[in-house]
């Protein structure tokens, strides 16, 4: 994966455009969206992540306060896909015979 550097000193961005947090496979969405689904501070991040430092951490957060219309509308996005497949897909014979028992 070719990186684009930008002026957050831990973020890439990769050739489709995708924010990531340099040096994992992390996305700065996917940072974003355990926050906000949790209420995790960035600290809590950290434990959660220790494999990143607070210091990729304040700038993913950072890069998604400047470009937050941008990133909630990829996560938008990514949410109506999810769905549209799970329409389309079938339900599994497991899935159906453990719906009787809740």
């Amino acid at each position: 994966m070719q990186a684009h550097q930008t002026r957050y000193a831990h973020i890439v961005i990769d050739n489709d455009g995708v924010p990531h947090i340099a040096g994992t496979t992390m996305k700065v969405i996917e940072l974003v969206l355990a926050q906000s689904t949790y209420g995790w501070s960035p600290a809590e991040l950290h434990f959660q992540y220790p494999h990143l430092s607070l210091g990729q951490i304040h700038s993913a957060l950072a890069f998604y306060w400047d470009h937050q219309e941008d990133l909630d509308q990829d996560i938008a996005r990514r949410r109506q896909q999810i769905a549209r497949s799970r329409q389309s897909t079938p339900s599994s014979p497991l899935l159906a015979r453990l719906k009787p028992h809740g």
